[in-house]
């Protein structure tokens, strides 16, 4: 599969080229938007990944391009730009992914894999849900029976993984890759750690239990009410 990176800084640019194309893809790197346009118009790619900030055209009117052309292209926004207003207008202009810096390149991996297999359709729904757990993933928030929860990022990223993956147990090898961009040491006790603090705050003060420690495998988030 073939994808366009749009990025004017020299190593995230050279950084992700060189992971997605270790990862298997055929990659192009345009370095503004004028470019970046130019390639997307004229060549055939599975997915475009933009950054906002770009000369010559940004990344909102390289995606106002490809659209006004009729291509039903994935895009990827991978930018700095933090604000619910950038994420909602980035949605709103066709955008189907938008993932802030910094990144650890093993979610903007898992990321790309997603659209490239759902082909680039996005869920209208902005918000993942299991039982009366609720997360909005534009403005970043969290409740539970309707009271709001305040999380960490490290934690609002966890709790992310398992809604997306309910009901799958995942390792814990699977969890430091995803969330904390390194690799499993046994030695190390984070993942239960940030586990038992997430379940406090989601879980202890509320029915039905969601989080469940998998003995010997990992953890697994679902709703028991709903199990057959």
């Amino acid at each position: 599969m073939k994808i366009l990176i749009v990025e004017d800084e020299l190593k995230t640019g050279d950084y992700l080229k060189q992971g997605l194309t270790e990862a298997g893809f055929m990659v192009d790197l345009a370095r503004d938007g004028v470019d970046g346009l130019h390639f997307a118009l004229t060549e055939n790619y599975d997915l475009a990944i933009l950054d906002v900030m770009l000369p010559g055209i940004d990344g909102w009117g390289v995606l106002a391009g490809i659209r006004r052309s009729g291509k039903d292209l994935p895009v990827m926004f991978l930018t700095a730009r933090d604000a619910v207003d950038d994420r909602v207008k980035g949605l709103e202009l066709g955008a189907d992914d938008y993932l802030l810096k910094p990144f650890a390149f093993s979610e903007l991996l898992a990321r790309v894999r997603t659209l490239l297999r759902r082909g680039g359709k996005a869920p209208t729904d902005p918000f993942l849900r299991a039982a009366n757990l609720e997360l909005d993933l534009l403005r970043r928030r969290v409740s539970r029976a309707g009271q709001r929860i305040d999380l960490t990022a490290k934690e609002f990223a966890l709790l992310e993984l398992l809604l997306r993956r309910q009901g799958e147990v995942l390792p814990r090898s699977l969890i430091a890759s995803q969330v904390w961009d390194m690799n499993f040491d046994s030695d190390t006790n984070v993942i239960e750690v940030a586990m038992r603090r997430l379940r406090a705050k989601v879980d202890d003060m509320f029915e039905p239990k969601l989080i469940r420690t998998v003995r010997g495998m990992g953890y697994v988030l679902e709703d028991p009410t709903c199990a057959t």
